[in-house]
């Protein structure tokens, strides 16, 4: 029997409107039939999957981590599978579940995967992948322009990153988490349900989008210039090392801040402190590369 699916396009992400005839083919050769839906905004994708959930087994994003953000509330609701084909920037969720960035692979993956289910975060009932977070991370979120994305690709990650670490200023947060209070004085604290963010950066050296924990870190430096030495030891997660980093792991914590302060969550400014994050375990089923 064909796999009915409804394939979601977000004609914003980096390659998506060039490689979408060659996507379409890729599927329908390895025996999916699809249903197309194509948005210019995203919020709508909840609308769309509700729509259609009863019609298809399973949902494709083509696109990048902010398109996955905007439809996993109704992955949730409806518990259909996901596939997904790396069309954007970073591609930090395919990056942890092992997905490349060929899109022939990962059409076969979609086909042919096995389903498996993974943890997500949550926080104040926004539901996210990767990593959420406040501070320097949604700095960068709103200075990264579509334009810069779409021109420099990951690159534009780190000249933006670098824009926003020289103008940093440190603020206060209190941290409460199994039965602690911790204040911090901190330029970012991030909360990790998945391994990478940020374009391949990851939270901690062994985090996976599985373990049913979450992993924070606090990045509590005083001057813009100490950073600088920790930005490699942040692809494999080692910044945790660093006597300037705090880090914890837990299944619920809690940020609270002076006056509220905006969080991203995979990318996407969806929600301010008080923040509650917690952990939802195999609340999600996608399609990763076989075993085998």
């Amino acid at each position: 029997m064909k796999h009915r699916a409804l394939l979601l396009v977000n004609h914003h992400a980096r390659q998506a409107q060039k490689r979408l005839p060659e996507v379409k083919r890729l599927l329908e050769e390895l025996g999916l039939n699809l249903i197309e839906e194509s948005t210019e905004q995203p919020q709508q994708l909840y609308e769309v999957i509700k729509r259609h959930q009863h019609e298809v087994d399973l949902v494709i994003v083509a696109g990048g981590d902010g398109t996955l953000n905007a439809a996993v509330d109704a992955l949730v609701e409806t518990q259909l599978t996901l596939g997904i084909l790396p069309l954007g920037t970073a591609n930090d969720l395919a990056r942890t579940l092992g997905i490349p960035n060929s899109l022939p692979d990962a059409c076969k993956i979609i086909a042919n995967g096995e389903v498996r289910r993974i943890d997500l975060g949550s926080v104040n009932g926004k539901h996210f992948f990767n990593v959420a977070s406040c501070g320097l991370s949604v700095k960068i979120t709103q200075r990264l322009t579509k334009k810069a994305k779409r021109r420099w690709g990951i690159l534009a990650y780190l000249i933006t990153a670098l824009q926003v670490i020289w103008e940093s200023r440190p603020f206060s947060a209190e941290i409460r988490m199994n039965d602690q209070s911790i204040r911090v004085k901190t330029v970012q604290i991030a909360v990790g349900n998945g391994r990478y963010y940020g374009g391949g950066m990851a939270v901690v050296p062994d985090a996976t989008i599985d373990d049913q924990r979450l992993d924070l870190y606090s990045l509590e430096i005083e001057r813009w210039w100490q950073i600088i030495p920790l930005l490699p030891a942040m692809r494999q997660g080692r910044h945790i090392h660093s006597q300037s980093v705090r880090a914890f792991s837990g299944q619920e914590i809690e940020i609270y801040t002076r006056k509220p302060r905006p969080i991203n969550t995979d990318g996407e400014i969806t929600t301010y402190t008080p923040a509650h994050f917690r952990v939802l375990p195999n609340a999600l089923s996608v399609l990763v590369p076989s075993n085998e």
